[in-house]
């Protein structure tokens, strides 16, 4: 492809993106769920989800709307059995259609071995998050995501569309907050994470997550805040 070819490829995308921002930005998270439908087809969209402290409130919404949207999970290898106990759970009680990815079998056990996530985290979480859904990636045209702009700095200038990589990134619960969150958890009855009377406020990886408020948990005693799958 051609420079010119790429600089009128990426100036249709920022007006298209421009246009679904001002279409969605003032509608209710049902409703954006709702007209994404309406936008694009759903072999476009790819849905992921971790199953953790904050999933069930994306997922009761996709419920609603459109049961059959396939979902992924990266299975890492590490998580947590609390996590896999809740994700067959949400499954059963919101009639998910869930498949799951993983590393390679040889990468996933060399970061086993060499217990990559004490020595670098980023490469443990390239090797067993990200590198499984690049290849999936490439056939969908918008990913959606259930990230929260009060949930990190990295995340609290986000819109409610985003270019990244070329793909188009729907956050359909960016703006609502965290009373918000709550609230609707308990009008709708929704099942916490086992993990969150424990003090754990935001999951991933049982080597690398301990208690703590927010994503202050996360890859304990290390500057790192994100796994990189939405960076």
């Amino acid at each position: 492809m051609s420079i010119k070819q790429d600089l009128i490829d990426s100036s249709f995308l920022a007006e298209q993106l421009k246009d679904l921002n001002e279409k969605y930005r003032n509608l209710s998270v049902h409703d954006r769920i709702g007209s994404l439908y309406d936008d694009f087809s759903n072999d476009e969209i790819m849905l992921t989800s971790s199953f953790a402290a904050t999933s069930a409130m994306l997922l009761k919404f996709f419920s609603d709307v459109n049961k059959s949207q396939l979902i992924y999970f990266i299975d890492t290898g590490y998580h947590f059995k609390e996590t896999l106990i809740y994700k067959d759970y949400l499954i059963q009680l919101y009639e998910l259609n869930v498949k799951d990815i993983t590393a390679e079998e040889w990468k996933h056990k060399f970061t086993t071995d060499d217990q990559t996530w004490t020595k670098d985290p980023d490469l443990c979480c390239s090797i067993n998050k990200v590198e499984p859904l690049e290849k999936i990636k490439e056939s969908y045209k918008v990913w959606v995501s259930g990230l929260m702009r009060w949930q990190s700095d990295n995340r609290s200038t986000l819109d409610v569309f985003e270019e990244r990589n070329g793909m188009i990134k729907f956050y359909p619960l960016l703006d609502v907050t965290q009373d918000e969150r709550e609230n609707f958890i308990k009008d709708h009855h929704l099942p916490f994470h086992p993990l969150i009377s424990k003090g754990y406020f935001s999951i991933g990886c049982k080597h690398c997550t301990v208690p703590g408020k927010g994503r202050e948990g996360r890859w304990n005693n290390s500057p790192k805040t994100e796994c990189g799958l939405h960076l």
